[in-house]
């Protein structure tokens, strides 16, 4: 009973009320991006994923600088009302929704192919798309759902691209990996979905590994092109990525993370800054934090040789097909 008086008391409610309060407001970025000036009139930009989350407000800044926005997206609904949204907020009519499925490669090279007919330039390329959680799928090419979906589709979306995207430089390309390849693995037979455990977030850390050690490699054959390649952790972010997870599992992520975690606006603020910021210019095959720094990524992430092999198979896997 002594409890209950206690946690009802006015000074435990205020007390409580004022630490939720300053733990909202540490959690924000150090880079805030309605403080950076940097316009993007006359460039284009391919977001995937961006019907909702992060992805939305990462095309929704885009579209506020005044760049040609592609929203790459699997739904066609959620993905118009994306498109009608940050066109009214914005104002600006040159956004346009295409759609991909980057789980299927079949999928990625239409869309590819028809990016590379409609336009003429690509200078910022974001790879958002991810999901977390999924049980055993495989899809028609073979490959494990979630490392088809968070890896080797976004892999071979950029690797068709990169002419357009050389031709376009400057021009930046920005994956949006994970804090959680710290506990990934690499294991090529992880492709085909071999020796995985389905458990929580064990395949996303993963292929989120993969994510950063693909990235530097790709920086490292983009040099003298004018074309770089970062990879960037959003921080642990309110979005629709646990939408597999079961609800015990979301029910309490959503009330702890109300006042711990960040919203997909925050969460989009440190992949906006690797594809804007002036300072910027000229750096590739880094990895970046939440709150935008420059940070060491996970040791097998920095392994120049394992970088290569890795590259080579992700190409020898989505060129066969």
């Amino acid at each position: 009973m002594y409890l209950l008086d206690m946690l009802s008391h006015p000074l435990w409610v205020f007390s409580t009320a004022l630490l939720a309060l300053v733990v909202r407001l540490q959690r924000r970025a150090l880079w805030e991006p309605r403080s950076c000036a940097v316009r993007l009139a006359g460039k284009t930009a391919i977001v995937t994923g961006a019907n909702t989350g992060i992805g939305k407000f990462i095309a929704l800044d885009f579209a506020r600088r005044g760049a040609r926005v592609i929203l790459a997206c699997r739904s066609e609904s959620r993905g118009t009302a994306a498109l009608t949204e940050i066109k009214k907020i914005t104002g600006n009519a040159d956004v346009h929704l295409r759609l991909v499925d980057v789980s299927s490669m079949d999928s990625v090279k239409e869309f590819a192919k028809r990016i590379l007919e409609e336009e003429k330039a690509l200078h910022i390329l974001v790879n958002n798309a991810a999901v977390s959680g999924l049980p055993r799928q495989m899809t028609k090419d073979g490959f494990d759902a979630s490392f088809a979906t968070n890896h080797l589709g976004p892999f071979l979306l950029t690797n068709l691209l990169l002419d357009l995207i050389k031709r376009s430089a400057p021009a930046r390309i920005v994956t949006v990996s994970s804090v959680n390849h710290k506990k990934g693995k690499v294991d090529f037979s992880h492709f085909h979905g071999e020796n995985l455990v389905y458990f929580m977030d064990e395949v996303y850390n993963h292929t989120k590994l993969h994510n950063i050690i693909c990235t530097n490699e790709l920086a490292r054959r983009l040099e003298g092109t004018g074309v770089t390649a970062n990879s960037v952790h959003p921080g642990v972010v309110m979005t629709e990525v646990l939408r597999h997870y079961p609800f015990w599992i979301r029910y309490p992520f959503n009330l702890i993370g109300f006042f711990f975690f960040k919203s997909s606006e925050e969460g989009a603020a440190s992949p906006i800054y690797c594809a804007v910021a002036e300072e910027l210019e000229g750096v590739t095959g880094k990895y970046f934090d939440s709150d935008c720094s420059l940070i060491l990524p996970a040791p097998l992430a920095r392994d120049a040789a394992l970088a290569v092999k890795d590259f080579e198979v992700c190409e020898r896997l989505t060129s066969k097909l």
